[in-house]
């Protein structure tokens, strides 16, 4: 490559770079201290990724529609240290989107009750503490195995039925007849240190009969994790899902968008996620019948005919003395435009491909993630979410996670690693 091309290239790159990063904050920055004056509008936060775009193409028009200014601001950073942020240079947002765990720490010094609002009576997911509401439900999300049934009955002949997969060693030996079909790699796994520390390794807490109780005592050095037979019965699955790995020999170098193509084309079977993967999925060429399944486990708990789930992500109104009145009108006024009028349904359900929170909402849900979410949302087969989850728990458990896939320790490790863990932590009991 000549000089003068390999210049180019990188003026090319940082141009690019450049260009994402004015995109991705509506062409502002997330750190700009300028603030929104009384009557000029509302910013919004935003901290699921996968709808960055479609919040700022719906900013665009909502002002256009209504007459107020909507900036949208995306950060990697966490939650609640990039609000911390925005509350020391007393510039908060007016809308906040924050997990729960954020919510419950964060909202009785910073969010309006929104206990009055009309949508309160039409969710079972709004956040309460004590009498108040200040929790609005952006969406329902869970999370289990997703599957790609026509890659599945192009090698085996037959429709694939994931009730009949429940256990664990029903499941292998489907895999293996995938394997001796010519399917030489079922499966993929995501290495971001939020799915494992996140997502999988919490369902080892959320299926256990009493969440608090368990992690309590793991915190307090009575119970040890190589001993719990939930973490083993997780943890004999996920060593399938990396036995038959399509990455298996550079597992921690796998990158997502591949693993997702590969599903959706029909390269590989079967990856844990959730519905939100849909976002990323549907930007390839995919097969028509996918959709999602219970974590397949060799227990007698129930659990493996359940996904793990509820409300996910939530708005909270500022209430500071930095918002006005106006602006926090006009929030609950976005709020309820969401619910209750049909371009904001739309937007929720068919641009963003959320599976709504609100029982009057009943645009058919057209992705396949999103629809099996909603049959187990019906059918009142969700685990729990445990929302009370350290801010460093999936980055230092998520880290010792990555060591496991990598093959940098063995499940005796694994399950110290986290003994250690949450010997630091000191607990106390929560409910809801």
């Amino acid at each position: 490559m000549n000089t003068k091309l390999k210049k180019l290239i990188t003026l090319m790159t940082v141009l690019s770079m450049s260009a994402m990063l004015l995109a991705s904050c509506g062409g502002s920055s997330e750190d700009e201290t300028e603030k929104v004056g009384s009557g000029n509008g509302i910013t919004i936060f935003n901290s699921k990724m996968e709808i960055q775009d479609q919040l700022l193409e719906m900013a665009k028009k909502y002002e256009a529609e209504k007459g107020v200014h909507v900036e949208v601001y995306y950060s990697s950073d966490t939650v609640s240290a990039h609000l911390a942020t925005r509350y020391a240079s007393n510039n908060p947002y007016t809308l906040s989107m924050v997990d729960a765990k954020d919510v419950y720490s964060l909202a009785e010094e910073h969010a309006e009750d929104l206990s009055a609002e009309k949508w309160v009576g039409d969710t079972g997911y709004a956040i309460s503490i004590g009498d108040k509401v200040y929790g609005f439900p952006v969406c329902v999300e869970a999370r289990g195995i997703i599957y790609n049934a026509d890659a599945i009955k192009k090698v085996t002949g037959k429709d694939f039925n994931p009730e009949q997969y429940k256990t664990l060693t029903a499941w292998k030996g489907l895999i293996e007849e995938l394997k001796k079909g010519g399917m030489k790699t079922p499966t993929g796994v995501m290495k971001e240190d939020w799915s494992l520390g996140a997502h999988y390794l919490a369902q080892v807490y959320e299926e256990q009969e009493n969440p608090d109780s368990f992690l309590m005592d793991l915190s307090a050095g009575k119970v040890k994790m190589a001993d719990n037979k939930k973490f083993n019965e997780l943890m004999d699955t996920f060593d399938v899902l990396m036995a038959n790995n399509y990455a298996k020999e550079s597992a921690i170098s796998a990158e997502r968008e591949i693993s997702e193509k590969m599903l959706a084309e029909g390269e590989i079977a079967f990856m844990f996620g959730g519905n939100w993967d849909w976002s990323q999925i549907n930007q390839f060429d995919y097969t028509e019948n996918m959709g999602m399944m219970p974590i397949p486990q060799d227990t007698d708990d129930g659990t493996n005919e359940m996904l793990v789930g509820g409300g996910s992500k939530y708005f909270f109104i500022d209430s500071s003395d930095n918002t006005s009145d106006e602006q926090r009108q006009q929030a609950k006024d976005f709020l309820n435009w969401l619910i209750y009028d049909e371009a904001g349904q739309s937007f929720l359900v068919n641009d963003c491909a959320l599976v709504p929170a609100f029982s009057n909402i009943k645009l058919p849900i057209s992705d396949p993630l999103g629809a099996s979410v909603s049959k187990y949302t019906v059918a009142n087969k969700l685990v729990p979410n445990y929302n009370y989850l350290p801010d460093d728990h999936y980055a230092i458990l998520g880290a010792m996670f990555q060591k496991y896939l990598a093959g940098m320790s063995d499940r005796k490790g694994f399950a110290k690693d986290i003994d250690t863990y949450w010997g630091t932590k000191t607990l106390t009991s929560h409910s809801e």
